[in-house]
C-alpha cells in the first residue's frame, strides 16, 4: 500500500515497531446485529487479558500509571406503560427486546402524561428507545388521521452522523409499522430534491440545531404543517450543548417553542444525556421548561477495565531545552496497531482531524508489515469527508469488516457500535463526561470491555494519569450554559423578530434580558418598534447574524491555488491562526502549505505539499479591566471575577516537527489585531506575599506566567471547556490593579461561564495546578506541567519552582469558597489604558475544537 501524504519525517519519529505478531485474524462479520457468535466471545480474551498482551512489549509496563477495574452490574427490568400501543411494543420484541429496563418505562411514563423528561443514563444503557417508544406510539396513532400526518416528531442531534444513525435504526425498528412512520433526515447533505418530501411527509424528521437554526425556523411556513402536528421534539446527546454553543442552542428552542405555539401545537420535550451533574437544572435551562429526571441506570453492563497511560521521555528536547514525551499519537498508533493484530475491535478517539489521519495511516502501514490483509482493516473517521465516505466506514464498522477506526469527536457520540472490545483515548478529552462518553463505545453488547486513556504532554493530562480519583473518584461535570449571554441573545432576538414580529408578550419566553436588549437592537437599526411589535429591518437574513458554533464572521475558503478548487472553509475567527501565511493546512488526508491569506476577500490560497513539520500559531495578548463585579479577599490579595477587553494579534508561527514535537523554527507575521470583550477571573499578590514565597523581581515575570500556564491547563477539571476554549494573560505589575496579577478569560464574546466557575472552584482549581507543577519530574518545567502548546511568549520566561512557592502562599489565605456569585451581568464601563509587556497564552475557538465538518454547513431553504 502507498501512504503518498503521510508528512516526511513521520517513519523516523516513531522509533521501533512493538507489536508480536498473531497466526489469526477475525473473519469478516456479516451483520453488525450478531457479529459475536457464542464461539467467538467464549475464546474472546478478557480485558484484563487483553491489556497485559499490550503492556508486555520493552518498557511498556511502566508506561502504567493506573488500572482501574468497574464490575459488571445486573440490570432491572420492568413493563412498557398500558398506553404503549401494543403494535409498538411488538416492533420492539421482534428486534430482540422483551421487556425495557425500569429506566425505559420511566421515562416513556412521563412522557405519555405530557412531562418533559430527561434520561440521563450511562453509554448503551437504552436511552434511544426510551424516548421511541412514546414517539412511535404518537406517530401511529396520528398515521390514523384523514391526512396520515396527525403528529409528528423532531430528532436533534449534535451531529449529522448520529443523525443518519438514529435514521438507520427508526427504520429498522419501526418496519413492522409499515408506513405509519416515515423517519428522513434533514440537513446539508439531503438533496434538495427530496427536502419538498421530507416538510409535506415525513412524520419524524432528524436535524440538527444548525439546521433548525438556519434552515427550518426561517422558512416556518413551508413548515406549518409539520409544526401544527408537533407532539414530541428529542435531544440527544444534550451534554454537548454547553458554553456559548449550548446558549445558542437554548435560544434556538426558544423560537422553535414559539413557532409551535402560533401553530397551536406545544410539544413535550425528551432528552437524552450521558450520565451528567444535576441533568434536569441543565436541561431546564437549555428548553427554558421544567423537566423531570430519569437518571437512575437499570442497564445491565459488563465488566470496564480502564488504564492510564503515560508516553515515556525521549531523549529530544524541545523549547527551552526542555525534555520531550513521546507522543500520544505515536504511542496511541501502536496501540492500534496492536489491538489489530490480536484481532481486538477497537476504536482510537483523536482530538484533532491530522491527528486522526496519522494514526491510521501509521498504523496501517506498521500492519502491512505484518500481514497486508490488516492494513485494509483499519481506517480514519473524521468530519471533512463526503457524506457517502462517512455512512460507508459506518457501516464496515458495524459489520466488522473494519477491526480498527481512528475517530475524531465525530463518532464520540451515539452511533450505535455494537461489539467493540477497546477504546483507547488519545489525550484527555476535556471533560469526564466525555471521556465516559468515550470509553462507553466499548463492550455496547453487554461484555467486559477495554478502555485506555494516553496521556499528552500537558498539565492536565499529566495531572490525571498520576492522580486518578480526579477521574475516577468525582462526579460528572455540570453541563455550563448562559441564555441569557446578551452576546448570544440579542442575535436571536433578531432572528425571532424576522419569523414573527416579536411583541411584549414574547420576552418572557427568551429570559429577563430580552426587554433591555431591544432598545438597544433598535438603536442599532437592527428592529424597528411598530404599534404593539418589534420587526427585522434589514433585507439579508436575520440568521446570519450569528454562528451559533461560536464562529462568527464570514468563513475564510481554502482554495488550491493552482486549480481554484475549493477545499473546504475555516471559522473567520480561527483564520489567523489555521490558515495564515506558511501555515500547514490538512485536507482529507492531504497536507497543504498557506501561500496566502487575503482578509479582505476570506480567502486563503494553498498549495500541496509534504513539509515534515506542523505549525503552531504564536500572538501577542493585552487586557483591560472594563469592571469588576465580584472581589473576595485571599489574605493580602485579591480573587476577582468580572468584564475585561482583551486585544489579541498573531505575531508568528512555530515549525514543529510531526510526531516529535521538536521546534525548528520561527517565522514573523504581519497580521492585525482583534478585540474580545469577554469575562474574566483573577487574582492579585502584594509585596509581602511575594516576599513570604521568596519570589524577588527577576523571577516574578516567569513565576506568574508559569502559574498561568498550569491553571489554564488545569481549568478543564473544573469547568466544562477546552483549554482552547479559554485564554490568559500576566503581568508582574498591571495598571488597572498596581500587582502582580494573573488573568484566565473566556474566548468567547460576552464569555462562556468558565472564568465564573473558575472563580466559584479556586481554591481547589489553584490546589490542583499547584500539586500538577510539583509533582512532575522535570526540574525546570516541561509541556507536562508549565509550557503551553499555544504560548504567545514562546515559554520565556517561566520558572518553575516560584510558581509552586507563590500558589503555596497563596492558597494559605484562600477561604474555603471565594464568595457569593456575582449580579447579572451589567453593560461594561470604560476601556482601560493599553496593556504592554504582559506574558500570555490566547485562546483558540477553532483548534482542535468540535468536529465541525461533521456538524452543519446549511444553505438557504
Amino acid at each position: 500500500m502507498a501512504f503518498n501524504h503521510l508528512p516526511a519525517g513521520v517513519h523516523d519519529a516513531l522509533g521501533p515497531l512493538s507489536v508480536t505478531p498473531v497466526t489469526h485474524s477475525m473473519p469478516m462479520a456479516k451483520n453488525h446485529r450478531s457479529d459475536r457468535t457464542s464461539a467467538d466471545t467464549a475464546s474472546r480474551p478478557s480485558p484484563s487479558t487483553v491489556l497485559d498482551r499490550l503492556a508486555s512489549g520493552p518498557s511498556r509496563s511502566s508506561r502504567i500509571t493506573h488500572t482501574e477495574h468497574l464490575p459488571p452490574r445486573e440490570g432491572r427490568h420492568a413493563v412498557w406503560p398500558d398506553r404503549i400501543r401494543s403494535e409498538v411494543i411488538a416492533a420492539v420484541q421482534a428486534a430482540g427486546i422483551e421487556h425495557p429496563w425500569a429506566h425505559q418505562a420511566r421515562v416513556a411514563e412521563h412522557a405519555l402524561d405530557g412531562e418533559s423528561v430527561i434520561v440521563a443514563t450511562g453509554t448503551a444503557s437504552g436511552k434511544s428507545l426510551a424516548y421511541l417508544a412514546p414517539v412511535l406510539t404518537a406517530l401511529l396513532e396520528g398515521s390514523e388521521a384523514p391526512n396520515g400526518r396527525g403528529a409528528t416528531a423532531l430528532y436533534l442531534a449534535p451531529t449529522k452522523a448520529l443523525a443518519a444513525d438514529q435514521r438507520r435504526s427508526v427504520k429498522e425498528l419501526s418496519q413492522p409499522l409499515g408506513n405509519a412512520v416515515r423517519p428522513a433526515v434533514y440537513d446539508g447533505d439531503t438533496p434538495f430534491e427530496e427536502r419538498e418530501w421530507v416538510r409535506q411527509y415525513a412524520n419524524y424528521v432528524l436535524t440538527n440545531p444548525d439546521m433548525l437554526h438556519r434552515g427550518i425556523l426561517p422558512s416556518h411556513p413551508r413548515w406549518s404543517s409539520f409544526l401544527r402536528a408537533l407532539r414530541y421534539v428529542v435531544i440527544d446527546e444534550c451534554h454537548t450543548y454547553r458554553g456559548v454553543f449550548g446558549s445558542h442552542v437554548a435560544q434556538v428552542l426558544r423560537r422553535l417553542r414559539r413557532l409551535c405555539a402560533r401553530y397551536g401545537a406545544s410539544p413535550v420535550f425528551l432528552l437524552a444525556s450521558a450520565t451528567a451533574a444535576e441533568p434536569s437544572v441543565a436541561a431546564g435551562r437549555l428548553t427554558g421548561l421544567p423537566v423531570v429526571e430519569v437518571a437512575d441506570d437499570a442497564s445491565p453492563r459488563g465488566e470496564l477495565v480502564f488504564a492510564l497511560w503515560e508516553p515515556p521521555l525521549t531523549e529530544l528536547h524541545g523549547e527551552k531545552g526542555a525534555p520531550v514525551r513521546r507522543s500520544a499519537t505515536a504511542e496511541t498508533a501502536d496501540l492500534l496497531t496492536d489491538l489489530t493484530v490480536q484481532g481486538m475491535r477497537s476504536i482510537s478517539f483523536v482530538r484533532s482531524r491530522r491527528g486522526a489521519e496519522l494514526i491510521a495511516v501509521i498504523a496501517q502501514e506498521r500492519l502491512a508489515e505484518i500481514d497486508r490483509s490488516l492494513a485494509r482493516r483499519v481506517a480514519a473517521y473524521r468530519g471533512g469527508y463526503l457524506p457517502e465516505e462517512r455512512r460507508a466506514l459506518e457501516s464496515a464498522l458495524h459489520s466488522g469488516e473494519l477491526l480498527g477506526l481512528a475517530a475524531t469527536t465525530a463518532l464520540e457520540l451515539g452511533v450505535d457500535i455494537s461489539g467493540l472490545d477497546a477504546v483507547v483515548i488519545s489525550g484527555y478529552p476535556g471533560t469526564r463526561a466525555s471521556l465516559w462518553q468515550q470509553a462507553g463505545r466499548a463492550g455496547r453488547s453487554g461484555e467486559g470491555a477495554l478502555a485506555i486513556l494516553v496521556a499528552r504532554d500537558d498539565p492536565l493530562d499529566t495531572f490525571l494519569v498520576h492522580h486518578p480519583e480526579a477521574l475516577f473518584d468525582q462526579p460528572v461535570e455540570s453541563t455550563v450554559l448562559d441564555p441569557d449571554n446578551p452576546y448570544v441573545l440579542a442575535p436571536h432576538l433578531c432572528a425571532a423578530a424576522s419569523e414573527i414580529p416579536l411583541t411584549d408578550e414574547d420576552l418572557e419566553l427568551f429570559g429577563p434580558a430580552a426587554a433591555g436588549l431591544l432598545p438597544q437592537l433598535e438603536a442599532a437599526k437592527l428592529l424597528r418598534r411598530r404599534t404593539t411589535a418589534w420587526h427585522w429591518t434589514r433585507r439579508e437574513r436575520a440568521v446570519d447574524l450569528t454562528d451559533i458554533r461560536g464562529g462568527g464572521g464570514s468563513p475564510v475558503q481554502v482554495v488550491e491555488a493552482g486549480t481554484g478548487r475549493l477545499l473546504g472553509t475555516v471559522d473567520e475567527g480561527a483564520a489567523h491562526t489555521a490558515v495564515h501565511e506558511g501555515a500547514v493546512h490538512l485536507h482529507q488526508g492531504r497536507t497543504y502549505l498557506v501561500r496566502k491569506l487575503d482578509l479582505e476577500d476570506s480567502v486563503a490560497l494553498v498549495e500541496e505539499a509534504s513539509p515534515p513539520y506542523s505549525t503552531v500559531a504564536r500572538d501577542k495578548t493585552t487586557i483591560a479591566v472594563l469592571e469588576t463585579d465580584v472581589e473576595v479577599p485571599w489574605g493580602d490579595g485579591r480573587l476577582c471575577y468580572g468584564s475585561v477587553e482583551v486585544t489579541n494579534q498573531v505575531v508568528s508561527f512555530l515549525r514543529r516537527r510531526v510526531i516529535t514535537g521538536e521546534v525548528l523554527g520561527e517565522t514573523k507575521l504581519d497580521l492585525p489585531p482583534r478585540t474580545l470583550r469577554t469575562r474574566a477571573v483573577w487574582w492579585t499578590v502584594t509585596e509581602d506575599q511575594l516576599d513570604a514565597a521568596r519570589i524577588n523581581p527577576e523571577i516574578l515575570g516567569g513565576t506568574l506566567h508559569a502559574a498561568e500556564h498550569a491553571s489554564i491547563g488545569m481549568l478543564p477539571l473544573f469547568a466544562t471547556c477546552d483549554r482552547w476554549d479559554i485564554g490568559g494573560v500576566s503581568v508582574p505589575l498591571h495598571p488597572d490593579t498596581l500587582l502582580p496579577t494573573v488573568f484566565v478569560y473566556d474566548g468567547h464574546p460576552g464569555g462562556a461561564g468558565f472564568a465564573e466557575r473558575a472563580f466559584h472552584t479556586a481554591r481547589s482549581w489553584l490546589t490542583a495546578t499547584r500539586q500538577a507543577i510539583a509533582s512532575c519530574e522535570c526540574d525546570t518545567g516541561c509541556p507536562s506541567c508549565i509550557q503551553s502548546p499555544k504560548c504567545g511568549n514562546g515559554n520565556d520566561p517561566l520558572h518553575k519552582r516560584g510558581a509552586v512557592r507563590l500558589l503555596t502562599e497563596l492558597l494559605r489565605a484562600a477561604p474555603e469558597e471565594p464568595g457569593p456569585k456575582g449580579p447579572d451581568r451589567e453593560e461594561p464601563g470604560p476601556k482601560g489604558p493599553d496593556r504592554e509587556g504582559a506574558d500570555r497564552e490566547g485562546a483558540d475557538r477553532n483548534e482542535p475544537g468540535p468536529e465541525r465538518s461533521d456538524l452543519e454547513e446549511p444553505g438557504r431553504e
